[in-house]
């Protein structure tokens, strides 16, 4: 018999080999090791024959050896309509699995863990978590696809839920996914997964884990252990031979979808595989995407609620503007959010200032000339530090803040810091409560692991007194002493370029007023702004789903998702100038092929986005938006097959 095969790494062509005659069963989808020069490396098998084929002269060389994938029916063709959604070949997923498993390389990952204040697995169930588990606990293992939709006010015990559906797909001896939208997030739920089910079998498969912890994972599903497997965007792309149910937690999360090309959306793959596999799928979030949403109106997805805390209420909210009575001692902290401040530090309580922006100044202008600091090699100004440094976002290019202007030669004392990151807010409140203990939480000391680590435990301890963070707080803690929340420019991100703007905006501000009064005392936010906006109607976690309708109404006027269907082509080269020729060449092609062949679609762009150039390559974006899907997917299809000199990539559903 002789196969053809495919590299996992090395050569992109197809290439021939012969099997040795003790080999009989089938070996088109296996991976296999076959001899190349000097060296053995895997490939995986796209076609056997038992003639040798006639265009081959010389001898074919015998495989090696065959390396068994864990035996599950319904893993090729999940890969295989998975390729064809993003338009990129199903051997991209294997080889990556393949990679990581034999990747020595570990990232210095440390666990977000706080104290677990309880062990025992047998919790009293409310009613509401008693409806959700009733209804899916019956759907495992009855191999019908079973999307559900968990709406669950912040704290209100989904975790709890989880828990119970995992061990009963243990009882059926099935495998459980449960997916996070962050790697830290995954560690922290392992942890507690593991200290409230000592006895469960219970792994994660993502970067924090080394070759030996990957490894276990992969031996279990050969021998088709059942388990509960922890990770981001890993797990879903194994082969899991008795795989019972899927669980995505944060389902509304940005973070599902990767940010390097090709950008696979590790929350779409799920419900994919889950539809492929005929299994219930359960997405949790305080704040349903308006994707979700529409799927449960349109589709009849099964929707649940969990009104109620699990201990605790929901806090009291309160929108306040900065616009009014500006005679204050500093402009972004209100009155209403001193006094507020001020009272939780008398009775030893905790405060978290939410502003998701980082540094201590958007920019840095010189007001002699206007003259901006910006990176040399990312479209983008420099972030002023505390430090006085001035940094890239994008790249991480670092320098001193200069002495005089670049342009014109002005000295500093002409430069002018532009907005507020937080690094500034903690310099102001560190002068306005000199008396309190205050910690920052953003990328700049995340990404300091075991900083962070002492932060999240200090935080518990009740060592820090307020914690001034970005997005990073926003999601997967609970901080039993925090009684304020307060959010000192709202309406930021209303103003960032893309349509689901005001979702996202919305989504953090009712995560982050979330980390509010969890425990037995009442929590109070308040939500600063500077300009109003329909979505302040709707900070209130139980009245977030009529956002829905508001939301929805725009969207089905402009044709954005999910009233319509949306792609990004993404076109870059290091050489402006051959990419301005090729993106003209391709939006000319796409509405010719288009006009050609009458595709109901609308080509938007090419479009310069707001950060053009990162790492000295440049970008475009093209996006086209259509009722349906498949139409869409031939005209970019279409396109790709062609050769250009710069690089173009295909989102399907960009966030």
């Amino acid at each position: 018999m002789f196969i053809r095969v495919r590299l996992l790494n090395g050569l992109p062509e197809p290439l021939w080999y012969s099997v040795p005659e003790n080999y009989t069963q089938s070996l088109t989808g296996l991976i296999v090791q076959v001899p190349l020069r000097d060296r053995i490396i895997p490939a995986l098998v796209i076609d056997e024959q038992k003639a040798k084929p006639y265009n081959i002269a010389f001898e074919l060389k015998p495989i090696h050896a065959i390396e068994q994938l864990p035996e599950d029916p319904h893993y090729l063709p999940f890969l295989q309509k998975l390729g064809n959604y993003y338009q990129i070949e199903s051997l991209h997923f294997i080889k990556r699995i393949h990679h990581f498993l034999i990747d020595k390389k570990q990232e210095e990952l440390v666990a977000l863990e706080q104290k677990i204040h309880s062990t025992e697995s047998s919790v009293i169930l409310t009613d509401e978590q008693k409806k959700v588990c009733d209804f899916i606990i019956p759907t495992i293992g009855k191999n019908v696809y079973t999307p559900v939709v968990l709406h669950g006010v912040t704290g209100s015990g989904k975790t709890e839920v989880y828990k119970q559906i995992f061990l009963d797909a243990l009882s059926k001896n099935k495998t459980s996914l449960l997916l996070l939208p962050e790697v830290t997030l995954a560690i922290a739920f392992e942890n507690r997964l593991k200290a409230e089910l000592p006895d469960t079998p219970i792994y994660s498969f993502h970067s924090g884990k080394t070759p030996k912890e990957k490894n276990a994972v992969w031996n279990n599903l050969r021998t088709q252990t059942p388990m509960i497997l922890i990770g981001v965007h890993l797990p879903v792309l194994l082969p899991i031979p008795n795989l019972g149910v899927i669980v995505v937690d944060e389902e509304h999360e940005v973070g599902y979808q990767e940010k390097k090309h090709p950008k696979i959306n590790s929350k779409e793959a799920a419900l994919m595989r889950a539809q492929q596999a005929g299994i219930p799928i359960l997405l949790g979030s305080a704040t349903p995407s308006i994707s979700t949403l529409y799927n449960v109106k349109t589709k009849r997805w099964a929707f649940f609620q969990l009104k109620k805390r699990f201990s605790g209420v929901l806090p009291a909210v309160s929108v306040v503007s900065l616009k009014e009575d500006r005679n204050r001692r500093e402009f972004w902290i209100t009155k209403e959010l001193n006094s507020a401040i001020t009272d939780r530090l008398q009775k030893r309580e905790q405060t978290i200032i939410f502003l998701n922006r980082r540094g201590v100044s958007f920019f840095v202008q010189c007001k002699n000339c206007t003259f901006i600091f910006s990176c040399s090699t990312c479209s983008v100004s420099l972030t002023l530090h505390e430090d006085e440094r001035l940094i890239c976002h994008y790249c991480g290019t670092s320098m001193a803040l200069p002495y005089a202007c670049s342009s014109c030669k002005a000295s500093a004392d002409n430069f002018l810091k532009k907005g507020i990151g937080t690094q500034k807010v903690v310099t102001i409140l560190q002068k306005m409560f000199p008396q309190a203990t205050i910690a920052r939480a953003d990328l700049d000391t995340t990404t300091k692991k075991k900083v962070w680590q002492q932060t999240i435990a200090d935080m518990t301890d009740g060592k820090i007194d307020i914690l001034v963070g970005t997005q990073t707080i926003t999601k997967g803690f609970h901080f039993p002493n925090v009684t304020l929340v307060g959010v000192l420019w709202a309406d930021l991100q209303l103003s960032f370029p893309v349509y689901n703007a005001a979702e996202t905006a919305l989504q953090q501000l009712i995560q982050v007023a979330g980390r509010a009064g969890r425990h037995h005392i009442p929590g109070t936010v308040i939500i600063q702004t500077m300009a109003d906006h329909e979505l302040f109607n709707h900070l209130n976690e139980i009245d977030y789903l009529q956002f829905y309708a508001t939301e929805m109404a725009m969207r089905e006027e402009l044709g954005y998702p999910p009233a319509g269907r949306f792609a990004e082509l993404e076109i870059k080269h290091v050489d402006e100038r051959k990419l301005e020729q090729d993106t003209y060449y391709v939006i000319d092609s796409l509405h010719a092929y288009a006009k050609k062949i009458n595709l109901n679609v609308t080509i938007l762009g090419p479009a310069k986005p707001p950060v053009s150039k990162i790492k000295s390559v440049h970008s475009r974006k093209i996006y086209i938006k259509g009722k349906d899907f498949s139409q869409i997917a031939l005209l970019c299809n279409a396109l790709t097959k062609k050769k250009y000199s710069s690089s173009i990539y295909f989102t399907p559903n960009p966030l």
